[in-house]
């Protein structure tokens, strides 16, 4: 990969308020440890919401470089945009036929729906594309404990007897989803194992995949034919209370737009947060609009109970602290203690990356880093590293 289409750039750099950027290297090292955790299942690779705001495109010609062969999407639009990128590849498509004229968008994609419920199954019989003598290719997503999407278990196992006697659907793979796989004691995920089993049996054509990123690291079992990593793939720790295995993968980075002197007593931004000592501010060119969460606002704002004290970014060696309210286009930060002449207008804090990493504000912000990542908007300018090269 050579390239990086130029929509994907995002805002002009010389006029833009943050930077972020993508390092696919990182990325790509990521699935291949996920891989070689999942073998000998085949590791598929989730890049729903845009790969999780790092750019689809560039993300999956990164992924197909490495391997991978199966992705999984959320709607069939991000599937189109996964087949501009991934032309052989198998793209199964999470949340169904909402309508028989969403079957189209199947068709002109060659996507794999996953069949949710009744109606989907009713929709796909009548309007689904057939794969030369392969009537109607599916999956179906079976319910063993989430309650969310999903055929319940006497479903499914009318749906086996009827389409062994119709051979209407041609179902390629059977999925759940884990619920508690981040913890690994939860005894939440050997019932739902059992089940899924169960359910699997009735199929026996077809392959199975229940294991997301963080149930790859339940092993064994767990990992049936194709496992389904996500977060993992761009940098998050999947389990909890563990040490992050994966690399880092995103840089976000926040533009100083003004750097201003405020005196003990004086207060900063909206609601008035007041400052105990003479204070310099790097007042950056970045916010809420930008996916740079409201609730990481400095201390002494009653929005978290996760991490009292707020965000911080990183500049100059440092970590330098949130104060006030982060607003929608603009974040202050604390930089007294790098001293008046460390920084100037123009440069860059590092609001996530190796210095900040992205499950630790996610905590400062009282989310989780699948929200913080997603996201992240288009008012960055935008950088990917492959082989080594910004390209």
């Amino acid at each position: 990969m050579t390239s990086i289409d130029p929509q994907m750039r995002g805002a002009d750099p010389r006029v833009a308020g943050g930077r972020l950027t993508v390092d696919l290297d990182a990325l790509v090292a990521n699935y291949r440890q996920m891989a070689e955790r999942s073998t000998p299942a085949e590791a598929a690779a989730v890049v729903k919401a845009d790969a999780y705001g790092l750019g689809a495109g560039p993300v999956v010609a990164a992924l197909v470089a490495e391997g991978c062969r199966k992705f999984f999407v959320a709607l069939p639009e991000e599937g189109l945009a996964v087949r501009a990128a991934a032309p052989d590849a198998e793209i199964y498509v999470f949340n169904g036929l909402f309508s028989p004229e969403a079957a189209s968008f199947y068709r002109e994609g060659r996507l794999i729906p996953v069949l949710n419920s009744q109606t989907d199954l009713a929709i796909w019989e009548a309007h689904g594309w057939d794969d030369g003598d392969t009537p109607r290719p599916c999956a179906l997503h079976v319910e063993t404990g989430m309650n969310r999407l999903g055929l319940t278990p006497e479903r499914t196992r009318i749906l086996a007897q009827e389409n062994a006697l119709t051979g209407a659907l041609t179902p390629q793979l059977i999925l759940s989803h884990l619920a508690c796989a981040d913890t690994p004691a939860h005894p939440m995920n050997r019932q739902q194992l059992e089940s899924f089993q169960a359910l699997c049996a009735l199929f026996p054509d077809a392959e199975s995949s229940l294991a997301n990123s963080a149930g790859i690291f339940l092993g064994g079992e767990f990992l049936c034919d194709v496992t389904r990593p996500g977060v993992s793939l761009y940098g998050s720790n999947p389990v909890n209370d563990t040490e992050n295995p994966m690399q880092p993968v995103a840089t976000v980075q926040a533009r100083i737009a003004q750097l201003r002197q405020v005196p003990a007593g004086g207060t900063v931004s909206y609601g008035a947060t007041p400052v105990t000592r003479d204070t310099l501010l790097a007042v950056t060119a970045t916010g809420y609009a930008d996916g740079y969460h409201r609730s990481g606002s400095g201390a002494g704002v009653p929005l978290r109970n996760a991490v009292p004290q707020g965000a911080c970014g990183f500049v100059d060696g440092e970590r330098v602290p949130v104060i006030g309210r982060i607003t929608m286009d603009l974040t202050l930060f604390d930089v007294t203690d790098l001293g008046p002449d460390a920084l100037q207008v123009g440069d860059l804090i590092e609001l996530i990356g190796h210095n900040m990493p992205v499950d630790d504000v996610a905590m400062a912000c009282g989310t989780i880093s699948y929200e913080l990542l997603t996201s992240l908007g288009r008012r960055y300018e935008r950088h990917y590293v492959h082989g080594g090269d910004r390209i």
